[in-house]
């Protein structure tokens, strides 16, 4: 048996201004690199030794797998990360910045639904998430990731919620028309137990979990 883990990134900046980010490149508040360090801890207590660590260009992933490691005892690693552009957030287009609560306001709860969790449909000047899945994650996963989870390697992925959520689509653990209640908190380690690349058993690693 091996593992993948899925870490969003501890609350950003933008995150606490309820603002879209996107590909903005924002850092971590206070809280969220704490959250990154609960999630090390967390990690460190599963046992679980990752043989690599796939992070975006952003940040807040890179600084969250960071923090995370070494609060892990795997601050060896922290050197050796693996940072693409494929693995950043969706791109928010036109909404970067916005605060959401204001372009509800602005343009209606209905439409910021839409374009926050519509499959399909664009936000203006942005990506949808089928475009995240399919333009940048699952032809990244494919080329760098699912091979060695089939060699029975353990990885971690410390990225964006909507990168992680086209994750979980591309492992068939959840669908279009699932995803959308499939929530990626901030700081909570999401764990994968596989055998030979099957998911096993899936969950959340809580306080309550690593204890």
């Amino acid at each position: 048996m091996n593992y993948l883990v899925l870490l969003r990134h501890g609350q950003s900046q933008w995150n606490l201004e309820n603002r879209f980010t996107g590909f903005h490149d924002i850092d971590l508040s206070d809280l969220g690199k704490q959250e990154a360090a609960d999630a090390g801890k967390r990690l460190k207590a599963l046992g679980v030794t990752f043989d690599a660590v796939y992070t975006s260009t952003l940040k807040r992933a890179y600084n969250t797998a960071q923090i995370a490691l070494e609060n892990a005892g795997q601050g060896d690693l922290v050197p050796k990360l693996i940072r693409h552009d494929d693995l950043r957030e969706r791109d928010y287009g036109d909404l970067t910045g916005l605060n959401k609560d204001e372009t509800r306001a602005k343009y209606g709860e209905e439409q910021v639904h839409i374009w926050r969790r519509s499959y399909d449909v664009c936000p203006p000047g942005g990506e949808c998430l089928q475009d995240v899945v399919e333009k940048r994650v699952r032809p990244y996963y494919t080329a760098n990731i699912a091979q060695q989870l089939l060699d029975g390697k353990n990885i971690l992925v410390a990225a964006h919620g909507n990168s992680l959520r086209a994750l979980l689509i591309i492992l068939g653990a959840e669908t279009p028309d699932t995803i959308n209640k499939a929530e990626m908190e901030t700081g909570v380690p999401v764990v994968f137990e596989l055998d030979k690349g099957k998911i096993i058993k899936r969950y959340a690693l809580t306080d309550k979990k690593a204890a």
